[in-house]
């Protein structure tokens, strides 16, 4: 059995290094980084790494030689000069008041200024981080690092409150400006986060920021590439498989379609999510780790406020400029929920220089539908997986009477809240419990002119489905015989039901069903 220490949740590189942890070397690319620039921005998603990546340039940029030892870094790297390194994580507040961040600068500001000094002249932020600044390279002559993970919490966590979003904009736009002000006192900065806020934002004045979140070079600067899993974890790959009693290639598709498919330029390989695929190696066992720390509630509020259509998620078109900048007052939420790591890069149009989105995995897509059920209908999420799989039952045992009560109720007691667009909260639940079925049968859902069209297929039964809205379900069922819909399956050896089904706009749930 392999024995080795795994680092979930170790984002600290000294500890790491010292404490024996398996690390997956990035130097040679940290390195270039260095070498190559000044400024830097790096998006990537949570629980990716770029906290271990922060923690790691400020060892380097310490001369912490030592910790290096055995990596690319110690061969390519040859003066190991010692600068000022300061090093500030965002992500460690809570911010729901006016002066949450002027509180977290002000605290952070304090514990340099005991390093080097402070200056009652200097009155405000911005004067007193200048001041820390040149006061850092003055007394230790080298010239200063500044490191700051996840600068866009403040803004996340305020997004939907437009007073609290200013202030906090206004406040890191004029602090972060000192990068700017200050560069001859300054060696290296790079700023971190989930997203980047465009337009009027705290990047507006920063110019000199270069943005490596999809410059093809450093993707691989977060995360597990498909060459680091088979090189680093080889011997898990193979344990895990003959636990399973599955080949090492089995296994491999396995972790592949469960946690690889994160594209962070296009035509690139795809990565792993880290903090995934270690939790599988340290437990033997596959699961849904990275949404066991919580999935943002923001996501939903966007999608709800901008009265989006859920199954426009996936498959969805969008250009570089879109994709790269976002601004909590657009109306689309889709470039938050890409650089969230909920979508990813799946295909690019070089002719219109434009994306395809898509779920990078299943284990992303699988939670991400889970966690829309209490947003979207009345059942809690527990109930509503519970009922997920007695639906799953019914339709493997023809049980269509007891299948349509069933989601019938997922229609009932929803709030006059969620349904005021009564086609679309209509269409987002129906998408949500057939695209839950799916992970479980086969199910073809699409979309054409606000109407609904399934295929919903088990081993012994197939079932075309039509909906209407404001209907009948004779109508839908006719809708099916009129356009062929069952034609595909006319040979199959399989029970094929035929079923239209009306959605009333008085009732707000299901009315009827007819089959055929």
């Amino acid at each position: 059995m392999v024995q080795r220490k795994y680092p979930i949740g170790v984002q600290d590189f000294e500890s790491l290094r010292k404490d024996g942890y398996l690390y997956v070397d990035k130097t040679a690319i940290i390195h270039d980084i260095v070498s190559r620039g000044k400024y830097y921005f790096l998006s990537r998603p949570r629980r990716f790494g770029k906290s271990l990546l922060i923690s790691t340039l400020k060892a380097y940029f310490e001369g912490k030689r030592e910790l290096f030892k055995g990596l690319a870094m110690e061969q390519l790297e040859q003066e190991w000069r010692v600068h000022p390194v300061l090093r500030m994580d965002l992500n460690t507040e809570k911010y729901d008041s006016i002066d949450s961040v002027d509180k977290k600068l002000d605290r952070e500001f304090k514990i340099w200024e005991e390093l080097y000094g402070a200056d009652e002249a200097e009155v405000t932020l911005p004067m007193r981080f200048e001041g820390i600044i040149r006061r850092a390279c003055e007394k230790t002559g080298e010239r200063v690092v500044i490191l700051i993970d996840e600068y866009d919490k403040p803004l996340l966590q305020a997004i939907g409150n437009k007073a609290l979003q200013d202030e906090y904009r206004g406040t890191l736009k004029a602090v972060y400006g000192a990068l700017k002000s200050m560069d001859g006192s300054i060696k290296f900065a790079l700023l971190t986060g989930v997203t980047k806020f465009g337009k009027v934002s705290v990047f507006s004045d920063l110019n000199n920021l270069m943005d490596i979140s999809m410059d093809h070079r450093y993707t691989e600067i977060c995360g597990i590439s498909e060459k680091e899993l088979h090189s680093y974890f080889k011997d898990d790959v193979a344990e895990m498989a003959q636990m399973n009693q599955m080949s090492y290639e089995e296994m491999a598709g396995l972790l592949r379609q469960n946690y690889d498919g994160y594209h962070f330029a296009p035509n690139t390989s795809g990565m792993y999510n880290p903090f995934s695929l270690l939790n599988v190696f340290a437990k033997r066992q596959l699961g849904s780790y990275w949404f066991e720390t919580g999935t943002p509630t923001y996501l939903v509020e966007l999608l709800q406020k901008n009265n989006y259509k859920l199954d426009n998620v996936n498959s969805y078109i969008i250009d570089e400029y879109g994709l790269s900048g976002t601004d909590a007052a657009d109306t689309d939420p889709i470039p938050v929920i890409y650089q969230s790591g909920y979508l990813t890069i799946k295909d690019f149009n070089p002719r219109f220089h434009s994306f395809t989105l898509g779920y990078p995995n299943k284990e992303v897509e699988e939670g991400f539908i889970k966690f829309l059920i209490p947003h979207y209908t009345a059942k809690r999420e527990a109930s509503g997986l519970f009922e997920i799989q007695n639906f799953v039952r019914e339709v493997e045992s023809g049980d269509i009477d007891g299948f349509f009560t069933r989601l019938r109720s997922f229609f009932a007691d929803t709030t006059y809240e969620l349904v005021r667009q009564q086609e679309l909260h209509y269409s987002n639940v129906l998408y949500i419990v057939f695209k839950l079925l799916g992970f479980y049968t086969q199910v073809e859902y699409k979309t054409s002119n606000g109407r609904i069209d399934l295929v919903l297929q088990t081993p012994d039964y197939i079932y075309v489905m039509e909906f209407k809205l404001s209907g009948t379900a004779q109508e839908a069922l006719q809708q099916i015989n009129d356009k062929g819909y069952a034609t595909p399956f006319a040979s199959d050896p399989r029970k094929l039901y035929k079923i239209g089904i009306n959605f009333s706009t008085e009732t707000r749930t299901i009315d009827e069903w007819v089959v055929e």
